[in-house]
């Protein structure tokens, strides 16, 4: 039985989102549920390697072909989440989903 929380399938095509801290843990379970419904989704994560490496996981384990692409981004950083902006920008033409899942490590 599906979970009453489940996105169906397909119901965010054409949608854009970035999920902060998607390598692992809620991020990554909920980047993963937005690009099995079809939404480009956008890993950002302060470790590249790892980042890239869920976006890896992601494209296995969801059924589809899946739009998730890794991008470095520490929250605590000003200048990396100016920089994070500037590549999302000259990437992408539009945002409909932020979802702050990561905090900066003070």
């Amino acid at each position: 039985m599906p979970s009453q929380w489940a996105i169906p399938a397909g119901s965010l095509e054409g949608k854009t989102a970035i999920v902060t801290g998607a390598n692992s843990g809620i991020g990554f379970e909920t980047a993963k549920a937005l690009a099995a419904a079809g939404a480009t989704v956008i890993l950002a994560c302060r470790r590249p390697a790892s980042c890239a490496a869920a976006a890896e996981s992601i494209r296995a384990e969801v059924p589809h072909d899946v739009d998730v692409g890794p991008m470095e981004l520490d929250v605590g950083n000003l200048a990396s989440v100016r920089a994070f902006s500037a590549g999302f920008l000259a990437a992408h033409e539009r945002l409909d989903l932020l979802i702050n899942n990561a905090g900066p490590l003070f």
